[in-house]
């Protein structure tokens, strides 16, 4: 198979790497408009095979002609946060470009996947349904993969546990309205509300909540370790059809009662993309804050709408 990422920035070429170090595809495209940038990166990358042993090449490119034949594409392309930035302020701007790149992409690669990285995730990722026309099952955003390590890396450093033993389901849009869902973690099948009490969890949700605002403040922009490494473990639920339950902002028809846009849920992952979005019981609360969430995302979408049409 082969995979061809977006944008050669920190996100880009850590989805590149993750996937290429995982022996799973045959090629991995790195792509961008900067020359010699990932022509620069691959090459690296490539050089790092003997020492990680992985066989997959790592090619970059300027030229979508490159692309052509692409089983799975990761978009990455688009301006980072920067301090005082919030997702959504980077709308219009990112709109234009995961436009132009979808765009661009498609034609030489029609029966593609699509994971969008780019922020403002859940927005962006319609823009390149849209662009796309590809069936609703083959374009995804990268938004609850992320959110959830983000969350189990918390409680790990909270109580001491292995991550491996950590199981956790957030759902809604990406930012500061995800809907992590305490009821659905666990800890080696422990409830975590049996190991912590409210008010701890509580805080660990809302440092997950701006888990990424908090990287940004350090770095001076965003992150990308766990943003690229989230993709590709994607990549590779696709790749590998295992049939994984990951969350993933998904079109959801009516599921949770949703219809008509991107959105946080568990999806069941594989050949082709998704192949269900699985739904779990809500309480009236957590259904009051995914209904909060997705009220936030239509808001979003009408605004880019604005901000086209003007």
């Amino acid at each position: 198979m082969k995979v061809t990422v977006v944008g050669a920035g920190n996100v880009g070429a850590t989805v590149a790497e993750c996937v290429a170090r995982k022996d799973m595809v045959k090629e991995v495209v790195l792509i961008d408009i900067v020359e010699g940038l990932p022509q620069g990166k691959a090459l690296d990358m490539q050089e790092s095979a003997p020492i990680h042993l992985f066989d997959t090449r790592v090619k970059g490119t300027n030229d979508y002609a490159d692309t052509a034949g692409t089983d799975i594409c990761v978009i990455t392309a688009g301006l980072p946060r920067k301090p005082g930035m919030s997702r959504d302020d980077l709308l219009a701007k990112n709109a234009s470009i995961v436009k132009s790149v979808t765009e661009q992409f498609a034609v030489g690669s029609p029966n593609a996947i699509i994971i969008i990285v780019s922020n403002p995730l859940d927005v962006m990722t319609y823009v390149s349904y849209i662009t796309s026309g590809f069936p609703s099952e083959r374009v995804m955003g990268m938004a609850g993969v992320l959110d959830t390590a983000r969350y189990r890396a918390f409680l790990s450093m909270e109580l001491g546990v292995s991550v491996k033993d950590i199981q956790a389901l957030l759902m809604g849009g990406h930012g500061d309205t995800m809907v992590p869902l305490p009821r659905y973690t666990t800890i080696g099948g422990v409830p975590v509300t049996e190991l912590l009490d409210r008010e701890r969890i509580g805080a660990i949700v809302d440092r997950t909540k701006t888990g990424g605002g908090e990287i940004v403040k350090l770095m001076g922009t965003s992150a990308w370790y766990a943003p690229g490494a989230a993709a590709a473990e994607m990549v590779e639920a696709i790749v590998k059809d295992s049939g994984r339950v990951l969350p993933a902002a998904a079109w959801l028809s009516g599921q949770y009662g949703l219809d008509g846009l991107f959105i946080g849920a568990p999806v069941r992952l594989g050949a082709g993309g998704i192949q269900e979005v699985v739904e779990v019981e809500l309480t009236a609360d957590e259904k009051a804050l995914l209904d909060e969430s997705a009220q936030h995302v239509r808001a979003n979408l009408a605004s880019l709408e604005r901000l086209q049409r003007a």
